[in-house]
């Protein structure tokens, strides 16, 4: 199988213009092969920032949706914790055709961090709050039920964003057996085509 993961330490995990190229590149390798991927995902999202805007995340970024999108091989993909935006998507999510999606307890299925979110709805209650003590305790208190109401897996399995919640002991075998079903798996073109438009 070939395998996709991202790496917290670096970066935070959040993917770049060349992690875009570099996961798309093994993607359609493995597509062009027959070989299944799985896919580990722990990302808060695209890099921000000037640089990445002007190497042309986006573009880059949209070479591993589309290489995700356009791959028939099968493709099982497991949450381990933070999956924020438009990385969630382009980490090989439901959205773009994986077979199976599973999520830890610890998976956080977002558009944002609990942070980021809760400051930006609540931006013009916070203005108003002249202490700096009741700002903060008030933000804590957003955050948290942020974190309730939105970021929790149940939510994740319930909106349809995974298939199954599994602890960390019953990953190895879970896979083990999707691969097993999915040996078979063939793709049906409803239009005949010779090849998709990739982004380049």
């Amino acid at each position: 199988v070939g395998i996709l993961a991202n790496q917290p330490p670096h970066n935070c995990g959040s993917i770049v213009c060349d992690a875009s190229d570099k996961a798309a590149r093994m993607v359609r390798f493995c597509d062009a092969f027959r070989i299944p991927l799985i896919t580990f995902v722990d990302t808060p999202g695209y890099m921000p920032g000037a640089d990445q805007e002007h190497n042309g995340i986006l573009r880059h970024g949209a070479k591993l949706l589309y290489a995700y999108s356009e791959a028939t091989v099968p493709k099982l993909t497991v949450v381990l914790r933070k999956a924020y935006g438009g990385a969630y998507i382009a980490m090989g999510s439901k959205h773009l055709g994986a077979d199976r999606v599973y999520a830890l307890p610890t998976a956080e299925i977002a558009v944002m961090g609990a942070e980021g979110a809760a400051a930006i709805v609540h931006k013009k209650k916070l203005a108003k709050l002249s202490d700096g003590a009741e700002r903060q305790a008030y933000l804590a208190q957003q955050v948290e039920l942020y974190r309730k109401n939105y970021m929790n897996a149940d939510i994740a399995l319930h909106e349809g964003f995974a298939d199954e919640l599994l602890q960390p002991g019953q990953i190895r075998s879970r896979l083990v057996e999707d691969l097993r079903m999915l040996s078979g798996k063939r793709a049906l073109l409803r239009v005949e085509k010779r090849h998709g438009n990739l982004p380049l």
